[in-house]
């Protein structure tokens, strides 16, 4: 499986929020390539599911994918439900 999480410029945050969803994945014990990009390049890249903020990935137009689509970017409890609901 591979996850790409994605902020505005796909630096800070997104590399952040890559590092919350790897400590989630291991601590649920789920193996997945985990990257993270920008707005603009993550049009580009094929992934299972992509990972944001929710103000971010209403500006994320991409036909027929997973979305998640977090409040808190930094939150790892959400994280935590979002990616289970997922799964």
């Amino acid at each position: 499986m591979k996850i790409l999480v994605m902020c505005g410029n796909g630096l800070g945050s997104s590399f952040m929020m890559e590092l919350n969803v790897k400590k989630v994945l291991k601590k649920l014990g789920i193996n997945a390539v985990v990257e993270h990009t920008d707005l603009a390049s993550a049009k580009t890249i094929e992934a299972d599911v992509y990972v944001g903020a929710k103000d971010l990935m209403c500006n994320f137009k991409k036909d027929n994918i997973k979305r998640i689509e977090l409040e808190n970017i930094m939150d790892l409890n959400e994280i935590e439900r979002q990616l289970v609901a997922y799964l």
